[in-house]
């Protein structure tokens, strides 16, 4: 038996940001099946985001100024830790598109970083979800270069 993924909400909506798992009704059909899962684009986004930051190698997500003010986010109290910054996703009835903004650690080889950060977002999402992932774009931003943190970090000691 295949589940049904439908989009909640109307279709002259522009982006409702869920989509919809619905099994079979009916005492014919097994428990798990019956009713509706819905799952939001934002779940997608943070599936994804994950999976590409479990990737050795891949040092942040988010493009310039994404990443930028993301870092003054990080440190306001109650705003997160931003799982989805770099991260865009599309969701169908039965489908997803994940576009991803990379920052990779320099000396890796970037063809296969972005290899493993495919396979590793496409099996999470589609083993979370169930929705079939169709493809998985990397654009990396940045090399982050050894002597780079060195640089922003402030240095210790000069106020007493």
């Amino acid at each position: 038996m295949t589940d049904n993924i439908t989009s909640v909400g109307g279709g002259d909506r522009p982006d409702t940001g869920v989509s919809a798992l619905k099994g079979r009704t009916g005492a014919g059909a097994p428990a798990e099946t019956r009713g509706r899962t819905t799952i939001a684009d934002g779940v997608v986004a943070k599936i994804a985001g994950m999976a590409t930051r479990e990737v050795p190698g891949i040092h942040s997500l988010g493009a310039g100024m994404a990443r930028a003010l993301g870092a003054v986010r990080e440190r306001v109290p109650g705003t997160g830790g931003g799982l989805t910054r770099g991260v865009k996703v599309e969701v169908g009835e039965r489908q997803a598109a994940v576009d991803l903004d990379v920052v990779v650690e320099y000396g890796v080889s970037i063809v296969d970083v972005a290899g493993v950060v495919r396979t590793n977002v496409i099996s999470a999402v589609e083993r979370m979800t169930g929705l079939e992932v169709v493809e998985v774009n990397v654009a990396v931003d940045d090399v982050h270069l050894p002597d780079e943190e060195e640089e922003a970090a402030p240095e210790e000691g000069r106020v007493r």
